[in-house]
């Protein structure tokens, strides 16, 4: 089986794993954890890291930071994977769903001002298998309207939007380091901003809301929401790989390109995205397949795991599923696009590890499927 992704771990981490273990430093102590903090947070182009237990909670994290709470709403696009909008129920207020952008399957910007809402208080965009939102045009509406701007960078490790990281745009910005990953810990997130204010916030709700200064004190009510020392010794190591790591998976993507173009010209597949204006780091490469094609995109991933190919569907729409549909969450309309990509979309192994052979038994699986 080749699987959909797999970490790349080696003697870097090792070490640095021995390293705190020897140091006695293995859980939320050690040296480990502020330089990964600087290093990623200077990576990235923003003054300040916040590391997490995971990126679901780095997110709420951030949303608690910014106030959001019962009665306030916040947009989210409803293809994502569901911690974006659990994280924003988690503080009690609502996320109202926006539909994806046709050709880059992002949130669409042009769906946002219809709607806000009195009780709009932030809009999530998630830059999507890798690929960047269009932030300039997210940035102005929420200037416009007065909106906060938390960036769902948890596929995006080192993705750019004209030159610029991503993670880099909105009030806080989060990260995570799930083993699949592009960069992992294991387990791991991290929100970075540039408000020293947002991050001691931050720093302070993270360790059970203890003041800093009154060690047992407690002002507010907090979270265990820290990062191990163990943690992040495997992610200072894995940031030093980012950029060959980030080449890689860029291969990996021109490889399918290059295998499954004339698929795509003949209209049975739609390949994986990739602006003018962004820098796509593919986490995931995906593809659409056509309704020119006779079988279903399920019935197309269970041809593909029977040649021993790990696929996967893009996700389900946040608004399809049972704890949000039908209620109160402006995900009573239809999406036409973002359910027409889960309807369609397939993810490809896209693990660092693959080779060009990999790639050429993928493809050559894929292209005899549909003869």
């Amino acid at each position: 089986m080749i699987p959909i992704a797999e970490p790349l771990l080696g003697e870097e981490e090792l070490h640095n794993v021995v390293e705190a273990i020897k140091s006695g430093w293995i859980s939320s102590k050690g040296k480990f954890i502020p330089e990964f903090e600087e290093k990623f947070a200077g990576y990235c182009g923003v003054k300040y890291g916040v590391a997490t237990s995971n990126g679901t909670v780095a997110l709420h994290l951030a949303l608690e930071a910014l106030g959001i709470g019962e009665g306030d709403e916040v947009i989210v696009p409803t293809l994502t994977f569901i911690a974006t909008g659990n994280a924003v129920r988690y503080t009690g207020a609502k996320p109202a769903f926006a539909d994806s952008h046709p050709d880059y399957w992002c949130i669409d910007p042009g769906k946002l001002e219809g709607l806000i809402t009195p009780k709009t208080k932030a809009i999530i965009p998630v830059h999507l298998y890798g690929h960047p939102c269009d932030m300039d045009a997210i940035m102005d509406i929420a200037k416009r309207h007065n909106l906060l701007v938390i960036e769902d960078a948890a596929e995006a490790h080192g993705a750019e939007y004209k030159g610029r990281k991503v993670g880099s745009f909105g009030d806080i910005n989060c990260f995570s380091f799930y083993g699949n990953k592009i960069i992992t810990t294991g387990e791991g997130g991290m929100c970075l901003t540039n408000d020293a204010k947002l991050a001691e916030t931050m720093r302070i709700l993270r360790d059970h809301g203890m003041n800093p200064n009154k060690r047992y004190w407690h002002d507010i009510v907090g979270f265990n929401y820290r990062m191990t020392n163990m943690q992040a010794a495997i992610g200072v190591a894995q940031l030093g790989k980012l950029d060959k790591f980030i080449e890689k998976k860029r291969e990996i993507a021109r490889w399918y390109s290059e295998g499954l173009k004339g698929l795509e010209e003949r209209g049975l597949v739609k390949l994986h995205p990739e602006m003018p204006w962004a820098r796509c780091v593919y986490w995931m490469y995906s593809f659409l397949i056509s309704h020119n094609f006779g079988a279903s995109r399920d019935e197309f991933i269970k041809k593909l795991a029977e040649s021993g190919i790990e696929a996967r569907p893009l996700f389900y729409p946040i608004h399809v599923m049972p704890p949000y549909k039908g209620n109160a969450y402006k995900g009573n309309e239809r999406f036409p696009v973002a359910e027409e990509l889960s309807k369609t979309g397939i993810s490809l192994p896209s693990g660092i590890k693959l080779t060009k052979k990999d790639i050429r038994i993928i493809v050559q699986v894929i292209r005899e499927e549909m003869r």
